[in-house]
């Protein structure tokens, strides 16, 4: 079984910054490949970060460069979002994601609401 627990969403204005954390438990091995999806009110799911066990990333072009996605060096499991330049279209529900044997698990999500 894999858990995984999102902290650090709330209310912040357009150019703010926030902070996601997500720390992953259970039976994947330590510095399991991870990520971060959000999903808005009547659309689907997307990936906005992603970090491979090697220490890869990637991003979709809507989050470049504002958006970063780290691992903590102490806790393997542990993954951060790093949010800045925020947009109101940035309001959404996120979540964190890791894989175990095949399966993707989904924490909780945190909301993130961008006020204009």
């Amino acid at each position: 079984q894999v858990q995984l627990v999102e902290s650090g969403g709330g209310l912040v204005q357009a150019g703010g910054s926030l902070r996601l954390s997500c720390a992953a438990s259970g039976s994947i091995a330590s510095g399991n490949a991870m990520a971060w999806y959000r999903q808005a009110p009547g659309k689907q799911r997307e990936l906005v970060a992603h970090i491979t066990n090697s220490g890869s990333t990637n991003y979709p072009d809507s989050v470049k460069g504002r958006f970063t996605i780290s691992r903590d060096n102490a806790k393997k499991n542990t993954v951060y979002l790093q949010m800045n330049s925020l947009k109101p279209e940035d309001t959404a529900v996120y979540y964190c994601g890791t894989w175990y044997r095949g399966t993707l698990y989904w924490g909780q999500g945190t909301q993130v609401t961008v006020s204009s």
